[in-house]
This record gives structure tokens, C-alpha cells and sequence, in this order.
């Protein structure tokens, strides 16, 4: 039985690796790293990810993962050990997006990406995605639901890798 499941273990571990090393964004050969939040705030992820690995995580209004992961990355953005930046994909006019927020209390800096241009410049496949940035540079990409204790322990591996 213990041979089975490891057995089992094993193959949906290599299959999520891959399904998500599939999906994962892929940094564009010339990024725009200075954007302009929903507020007209300029926000720099180069100057941000000179500090400190910085979290850019790509969701939507509309996205039901979304939902589930939004809470943790507002959770994580509250502690301030690290920058986080959202990019919402397709989500409405900034009115709509700002309501959106404060309905939910989300307080994380958010780039109103309205028309899927960001998304698609990183070749975004789907949402939740997650980019992880140091010195200006992608260290890692990720999709799907990430509990909290997994972003952490990835930007704590970029920090110190």
C-alpha cells in the first residue's frame, strides 16, 4: 500500500511540475517594469526587486482561484516582507476595480491591466499566476493556488539564491 502511494506521490508530483513549468509566465525579452497603478501611482518593479525579491501576481475579478488565493497575497503584502504587486487581467474600469478591492479589504498595490495587454506581453496562459523578480530578473513562475507558506518559501529562496 505505502508502495502505491508513493508510487502515485510521485507521478502527480512530476505532472503538476510540468503542467505548471507549462503554464508558468515567461519574462518578455524587453519588460515594462515601470507601471501605473489603478491610483496613478507609478510603481517601479525593477527598483522594487533591487531590494528585495518582489511578488507579481497576475489575477482577475472574474477569476474563481482567484478567490482563493487573492486573500493570502493581500496577507502577505499586509506583513511587508516583501514587495507584492497584482496585476488585475481584464477586470474593469479602475471605479470597478476599486470597488472590487474595498469590498474584499485588499489593500496590495494593483496595475489595472483592463485590456490583457501586461498579461499577455509575459504570455500569461492563465490565472493565478505568480512572478517572482530579483534585481529586475524572473527567478521564478508560477500558476494555480499557492497557499501562503509556498510564497514565502519561494521568495525567501530568491533571496538568498
Amino acid at each position: 500500500m505505502l508502495k502505491t502511494m508513493l508510487l502515485y506521490g510521485t507521478v502527480f508530483i512530476v505532472i503538476y511540475t510540468v503542467i505548471n513549468w507549462w503554464r508558468q509566465p515567461v519574462m518578455p525579452a524587453d519588460p515594462q517594469l515601470q507601471l501605473t497603478d489603478y491610483q496613478g501611482q507609478t510603481v517601479d518593479l525593477a527598483r522594487l526587486s533591487a531590494d528585495k525579491p518582489t511578488l507579481v501576481y497576475f489575477w482577475g475579478t472574474w477569476c474563481p482561484i482567484c478567490r482563493t488565493t487573492s486573500p493570502s497575497v493581500n496577507t502577505l503584502a499586509e506583513a511587508g516582507n516583501y514587495p507584492v504587486v497584482t496585476i488585475a487581467v481584464q477586470s474593469g474600469s479602475n471605479q470597478e476595480l476599486q470597488s472590487y478591492l474595498n469590498e474584499h479589504s485588499y489593500t496590495f498595490t494593483t496595475i489595472n491591466d483592463e485590456e490583457g495587454i501586461i498579461f499577455d506581453d509575459w504570455e500569461g496562459q492563465v490565472t493565478p499566476s505568480y512572478v517572482i523578480l530579483k534585481d529586475g530578473e524572473m527567478t521564478q513562475g508560477l500558476t494555480g493556488i499557492q497557499p501562503l507558506w509556498s510564497l514565502k518559501l519561494r521568495l525567501w529562496l530568491s533571496s538568498v539564491w
